[in-house]
């Protein structure tokens, strides 16, 4: 099966030859799943010819927000639509789980109580899973259909379902704690308030993130099998996955 990695962003510039850049991320994260990958670089708008150039789809992370004026934007949604009604399975991380959401009519907006950075929980309903985090911008309103079905208290729409035709989170399970500690030294102090900082250096010498569960869902996601949703997260629309 092969997937058509989308990438919205790259390493900053100190971490590169250090770290592998985000396709390769999540090459290594899915790996052993029997899938192939092949890269557009739509930030630099390098764009595939269509929705059919892959059997499924990844939109990774990327500095930018969902909601700026740049070129790739605008290309990069209706392909999301595309993509949609051509029912091939789509896969959002963070920004890509952010410009999902807005190009299918929800809202993305920069989060008023600021950022979430390092080790963070997150409540599936059927169990917590701990993954890296790195954003101030959220999810404030899912589109229509779209499910909620994972949240914690700093980010209420962490995960959302859109039936089978997309699957979306807002933490990173692409990055391990080497990599966040990376993004602390190169790219959070300054930015992001230290207490935040200290406080994820902190929590990531505690336990590993859950990324291998993670990637195992995302697969499973790839191969039409739909994650469980959490009732009590769940909005109005409906689980098209049934009973």
């Amino acid at each position: 099966m092969l997937i058509g990695i989308l990438q919205t962003g790259h390493l900053p510039d100190e971490m590169c030859g250090q770290s592998a850049d985000y396709p390769k991320r999540f090459e290594t994260l899915l790996a052993g799943h029997a899938l192939t990958f092949k890269t557009w670089d739509v930030v630099n708008m390098d764009f595939p010819p269509g929705a059919h150039a892959a059997d499924g789809w990844l939109i990774t992370g990327s500095l930018h927000g969902a909601y700026e004026d740049l070129p790739f934007i605008a290309p990069l949604e209706v392909l999301i639509r595309e993509v949609i009604a051509a029912e091939r399975p789509l896969v959002g991380i963070c920004f890509g789980h952010q410009i999902i959401a807005q190009a299918l009519g929800g809202k993305v907006e920069k989060f008023g109580d600021g950022w979430a950075v390092g080790p963070q929980g997150y409540d599936f309903g059927t169990e917590t899973l701990s993954m890296n985090a790195w954003h101030q911008d959220q999810v404030t309103k899912p589109p229509p259909g779209a499910q909620v079905i994972a949240s914690n208290d700093f980010c209420q729409n962490a995960a959302l379902l859109y039936g089978s035709d997309a699957f979306t989170i807002q933490p990173h399970p692409e990055f391990d704690h080497g990599f966040i500690t990376g993004l602390i030294t190169h790219r959070g102090r300054g930015t992001v308030p230290d207490a935040l900082l200290d406080n994820a250096v902190e929590n990531m010498a505690k336990a590993p993130p859950d990324n291998a569960r993670m990637a195992q869902i995302i697969a499973d996601f790839f191969r039409g099998k739909i994650p469980r949703t959490a009732p009590h997260l769940a909005s109005t629309a409906p689980d098209k996955e049934g009973p």
